[in-house]
């Protein structure tokens, strides 16, 4: 009888991953222990804590393991169908588990501000990139002002697409709503 081998490294982490991002699916950020995740990815709660250093971070870790090259930054050569585009395609994706893990933390959060703290990195790390992208891009051709690409200003059409999800409690927003973000809102905003 073959001796089962011990996994290691990037095995035991992506198993570790996917049993959290499965535990987040079924039972939600309340319902994720440790425990339950060691005894899902076959492992013990050392291997876990090794890693991350409490469930907030495991949590965001299986977000991030879930979302991982979901989204690239266009590049229609426009700042408008770039926004347009980018925000079309995370509002379509907000029925995707991955969404709903990122809406399951996102209740957590009032609760625990490690949670809050871990998710806020988050969104400076993922997000805030993509949108900075398009947003130099824009600045090079003369279609938005130096500057724009601030992360707080770049990512604006994203935090207002967030909002419509969070205090609307919708899975995905009308076509209009996002054409009147990028039109209304961050056009005039981060234009030249």
């Amino acid at each position: 009888m073959a001796e089962k081998t011990r996994r290691r490294g990037a095995e035991l982490e992506a198993a570790i991953l996917r049993a959290a991002a499965d535990e987040l699916a079924e039972a939600g950020y309340p319902g994720l222990t440790m425990e339950r995740v060691a005894q899902r990815a076959g492992t013990n709660k050392n291997a876990i804590y090794r890693r991350w250093p409490n469930r907030a971070a495991l949590g965001v870790a299986a977000y991030r393991h879930v979302a991982a090259d979901r989204l690239t930054p266009p590049d229609t050569g426009s700042l408008r169908e770039d926004a347009l585009t980018l925000l079309r395609a995370i509002n379509c994706g907000q029925s995707s588990p991955a969404a709903r893990i990122l809406r399951g933390l996102l209740t957590g959060v009032g609760d625990e501000p490690e949670l809050r703290e871990q998710l806020h990195e988050q969104a400076a790390e993922g997000g805030a990139k993509m949108w900075a992208e398009i947003v130099e891009r824009a600045v090079a051709r003369g279609e938005a002002r130096p500057g724009a690409s601030n992360p707080r200003v770049a990512t604006v059409a994203l935090v207002l697409l967030r909002n419509e999800f969070l205090t609307r409690g919708l899975t995905t927003v009308d076509d209009d709503v996002l054409v009147e973000i990028v039109d209304e809102v961050y056009l005039p905003l981060v234009g030249a």
